[in-house]
């Protein structure tokens, strides 16, 4: 560090240049080693699947006996509506409006937000 303090401010702008493009050559090569280890993970995967008879779409699509994602569930129906703006509504699934919870500490009841 003792040589950075007898630099110039251009061999210090030099040093810097120097450094960002070391730099993005190191960000360059973890990319590609992440890229190259991925596909020798995969690989790997892949065999120890086909060992044991399965394939990857068998484990995207969880084969196991897992939960499956419903594709296009139905949003649920609104259960409360907004006492002012009738345009806001709520299930009654998940995380309370601010609206709802505001009115509940004003002195409302959920049933008189009811639908």
């Amino acid at each position: 560090m003792a040589e950075l303090d007898t630099m110039t401010k251009a061999d210090l702008a030099k040093e810097r240049a120097a450094a960002e493009e070391r730099l993005k050559e190191i960000r360059k090569a973890e990319a590609e080693y992440d890229g190259r280890r991925l596909r020798e993970l995969k690989g790997q995967i892949e065999k120890m699947l086909a060992d044991e008879g399965y394939s990857m779409a068998d484990l995207m699509q969880g084969r196991s006996g897992g939960k499956k994602a419903v594709a296009g569930a139905a949003k649920a129906p609104a259960k409360y509506r907004h006492p002012e703006n009738p345009s806001l509504t709520w299930s009654g699934r998940g995380r309370q409006p601010g609206w709802y919870k505001e009115a509940l500490a004003a002195g409302k009841s959920p049933e008189d937000m009811a639908i």
